[in-house]
C-alpha cells in the first residue's frame, strides 16, 4: 500500500510541475495594467485590447473586464492581450497616443494600427467577429486549416 501511494505521488508531482510551467514568466498575462506599456512590444505577436476608464469603479469598465474574462479562451485563441488604464492623471504613453475620453475600448491589430474604438462595453462575440474579419487573422485561420 505504501509503495503504491509513493508511486502515485511520484507520478503526480512531475505532472503538477509541468502544469505550473504552462504559464512561463515571459508570457504576458491576459489582463494587465497598461502602466508604461508600449504598443510596439506587441507588434506582430498580440492584438491588444486597451480598456480605458477614469476610475476602476466605472461600471462600464467592470462590465467590460467581466465580459472579457468570461471569454478569455476565445480571446486567447485570437492572440488578444487586455491592457487596462484607469488613471487619467498618470498620462501614460497609451493614454497620450489614443486620447480616450472617459470609458473607451480600443482594439489594436497585430500591425499596431487602431482597428476599433467603442465608448461602451462590447461582447466577446462582437470582438471576435471584428478580429476574424482582419486580413491577418483570415490568413492565420487559413494556415491552421492547411495544417490540420
Amino acid at each position: 500500500m505504501t509503495r503504491t501511494l509513493a508511486l502515485v505521488l511520484s507520478v503526480l508531482f512531475p505532472v503538477t510541475s509541468l502544469a505550473a510551467d504552462a504559464t512561463q514568466p515571459g508570457d504576458p498575462a491576459f489582463v494587465q495594467p497598461a502602466g508604461d506599456s508600449d504598443l510596439s512590444e506587441f507588434l506582430w505577436t498580440n492584438r491588444p485590447i486597451v480598456v480605458f476608464a477614469d476610475t476602476d469603479a466605472d461600471p462600464r469598465f467592470q462590465q467590460q473586464l467581466d465580459i472579457l474574462m468570461k471569454g478569455e479562451a476565445e480571446m486567447l485563441e485570437r492572440d488578444v492581450v487586455v491592457l487596462t488604464d484607469t488613471d487619467p492623471g498618470a498620462r501614460s504613453a497609451l493614454r497620450t497616443k489614443l486620447r480616450p475620453r472617459g470609458f473607451q475600448l480600443v482594439l489594436i491589430g497585430k500591425d499596431g494600427g487602431v482597428k476599433l474604438r467603442k465608448p461602451f462595453p462590447w461582447s466577446v462575440r462582437e470582438l471576435s467577429r471584428s478580429i476574424d474579419k482582419m486580413p491577418l487573422r483570415e490568413r492565420e485561420i487559413r494556415e491552421r486549416r492547411g495544417l490540420n
